[in-house]
């Protein structure tokens, strides 16, 4: 049997001495689960100017002392830090507001301190209350001001010594009128002010938020073909005729139009009518499939006109208060210019062709996918962001991608952050009706509006259910919606069979529900709604033909969109899509909500009928307490749409919506 020696048993560590350098013994106060914030701060948190960033936190101490946090926050450009006390809501949750007052990146934290002399003042009251001795009590908060004095300079210096002899004098004709100083909001706010706070807590984060200009929040989109503006049938129109329709545009009220793109046409595979896979002479061709040998990206269609044609068209939309979004489409023809000057950019098959887009089965040899995994990346990035710089330059701020989803998530995100260093001014919407996590993915790493799936929300549990996703979540800091009831590639059954009525009703609910929306016309205001056999496209598509509409055409759609784009503009409550309260609804075809902006107090409530073929009515309960209204008190309704006023008392009332004479309610109330 074999034995071991026996070891001499190891000596344990001995504990380590607190270091000053890694820790502060006297910081009491934890900080966690700080909001907003994006993705661990991996983003911005996006605001607009004029919106506030409502920050919350889990706060607290060890024991029963008083706290006090505050939120920190400066434009990052500057060295000047500002702070905003936070307020305690439940349950060691705190909150705390600030507003941005200009455009540009922002950054925030919270830091907070264990209040002693608040946490005095707490105990003062209650034994006050139960009727103890208070005499030694005054003496220690008479200490507590005198060490305050001592860091300070007059006034505050000379106040706090004032103070505290008031404290000292302890006699009992005196006593009362001591306490009652030492509880005063004077005192508080004083003692706040000078309070040492070298022992605050500071949370580990700079979170960062991004203020962009207000048009990245309320904006008022229309989409038209400039091809299609002449009057005379079988001219090509241009930016001259497409000029001389601005007023129209402009008189309907909208803020923003969204041109599809505007360059040369491929004519190699060029898609006939319908999207026919071979077009016959005089077709023009899809204006997504870009580039030939007449130009690319940075080239005008000839039969648009000239660039200074172009430059003319966007400060004639200026004058009228409209801003010009360009389509971005970063896919090519096969007879691109970029095709034979760089053919590492694109995939080429076996057979020595050059592989075109395709959805199997479908094919489209009419565009050619750029691909972004060649050797040459950096090139072919540079080239791309000069595509935009380009038209920046001559007088663009607004883009339109399309399909970014299906480019390089990493250009993207390079891409719009050199681009806004530069022009902070710049928005870019993303077209990506995509799977979720990649919609949001692009609104993280950039892009300031997003399409949505409002277009498939088709009753009022999916619209409510959608709304709150995109509202009451963390989207709420980084996804700003675009509500689109239709475009070139999207025609719902909805609208297919719902007709005029679903025409209206969903421009009520996407102009009301969402502070930015869009419409693609004239197509909408005219009603068209004939569908491609099988498909949700429009019959003879205009993204394949030249059409020649009758644009001083008067419909009732176009009179209700008129009515709809003045009241979003007269009203600040709609200006924002993250107000919206839902109201309780005996109805499942009836959606209703409201609307308050916090400033002006202007309040807006909407009942949309979504059943586009029936009447419905339903007693609804309109959400005063939310709104701040009186439950005593009778208020007024006026439809800003048919004129018709109402005068309501209480929370349930009821609506009747013929969907025929009009499918829903845009009320203002006052009260």
């Amino acid at each position: 049997m074999q034995t071991t020696k026996p070891t001499k048993p190891k000596q344990k560590n001995k504990p380590s001495k607190p270091s000053p350098e890694d820790i502060s013994g006297k910081q009491r106060v934890i900080i966690k689960n700080v909001l907003p914030q994006v993705d661990q701060n991996r983003f911005p948190v996006k605001r607009t100017l004029g919106e506030s960033v409502e920050v919350t936190a889990d706060i607290f101490a060890d024991g029963h002392d008083k706290i006090q946090p505050y939120v920190q926050y400066r434009k990052t450009d500057t060295e000047q830090w500002q702070e905003v006390p936070m307020n305690h809501i439940l349950n060691d949750r705190w909150t705390g507001t600030f507003v941005p007052d200009s455009e540009g990146y922002y950054e925030y934290t919270i830091f907070g301190y264990v209040d002693h002399f608040a946490s005095w003042q707490y105990a003062l009251r209650k034994k006050f209350d139960a009727g103890q001795d208070l005499s030694v009590e005054m003496l220690i908060g008479a200490e507590m001001l005198e060490d305050m004095a001592k860091q300070q300079n007059d006034p505050e210096k000379h106040q706090l010594y004032e103070f505290a002899n008031i404290f000292r004098d302890t006699s009992v004709e005196n006593i009362e009128h001591a306490v009652a100083k030492a509880l005063s909001d004077e005192v508080t706010a004083l003692a706040t002010k000078c309070y040492d706070r070298s022992n605050s807590a500071h949370y580990y984060q700079k979170i960062n938020v991004e203020v962009e200009r207000r048009k990245a929040l309320f904006s008022t989109w229309y989409e038209f073909f400039p091809r299609s503006t002449s009057t005379e049938p079988g001219k090509h129109g241009d930016f001259q005729t497409s000029a001389k329709i601005l007023p129209r545009i402009a008189e309907m009220g909208f803020d923003v139009v969204y041109l599809p793109p505007i360059h040369p046409i491929g004519k190699k595979f060029r898609k006939g009518l319908n999207n026919a896979l071979s077009a016959n002479p005089g077709d023009p061709g899809s204006c997504w499939a870009i580039g030939s040998d007449e130009g690319g990206h940075k080239a005008i269609h000839p039969e648009l006109g000239t660039l200074k044609d172009f430059q003319d068209f966007v400060w004639r939309a200026g004058e009228l208060g409209i801003e010009v979004a360009l389509d971005i489409a970063f896919q090519c023809a096969p007879d691109h210019p970029y095709v034979k000057e760089h053919p590492q950019w694109f995939r080429w098959r076996p057979d020595g062709t050059v592989q075109y887009a395709e959805n199997p089965p479908k094919k489209y040899q009419d565009i050619l996918p750029i691909n972004f995994e060649n050797e040459d990346w950096q090139n072919l990035w540079e080239e791309l962001k000069s595509v935009i710089t380009y038209w920046i330059d001559k007088g663009v701020k607004i883009f339109r991608v399309d399909n970014p989803h299906t480019k390089s998530f990493k250009f993207w995100e390079w891409c719009i952050r050199e681009i806004r260093q530069e022009h902070p001014e710049i928005i870019f919407l993303a077209e990506a009706f995509t799977r979720p996590r990649v919609m949001e993915w692009l609104a993280k790493i950039g892009f300031n509006q997003s399409y949505t799936y409002f277009t498939w929300r088709n009753n009022p549990w999916e619209m409510r259910e959608y709304m709150l996703e995109l509202t009451k979540g963390p989207m709420r800091d980084y996804f700003r919606p675009n509500f689109w009831p239709n475009t070139p590639d999207i025609l719902t059954p909805e609208l297919v069979h719902g007709g005029e009525a679903a025409h209206i009703m969903r421009l009520i609910l996407a102009a009301t529900l969402s502070s930015s929306y869009g419409l693609y016309g004239p197509v909408y205001e005219f009603g068209i709604n004939a569908p491609y056999p099988g498909k949700e496209e429009y019959l003879d598509s205009e993204k394949y033909e030249v059409k020649h509409w009758d644009w001083r055409a008067e419909t009732r759609i176009r009179e209700i969109i008129t009515i709809i784009n003045r009241v979003r503009k007269e009203n600040p409550a709609l200006q924002s899509t993250w107000n919206v309260i839902f109201a309780e609804v005996q109805n499942d075809n009836i959606l209703a909500y409201a609307k308050k902006d916090p400033e002006s107090g202007n309040i807006m409530f909407m009942a949309v009928n979504m059943d586009p073929y029936n009447t419905q009515g339903a007693y609804l309960k309109v959400p005063m307490y939310e709104l701040g209204m009186d439950f005593n008190k009778p208020y007024r309704l006026e439809d800003q749409i048919s004129g018709a006023t109402y005068h309501w008392q209480g929370e349930w009332n009821f609506v009747e919506l013929n969907p025929y004479q009009l499918p829903g309610h845009v009320f203002k109330i006052t009260q």
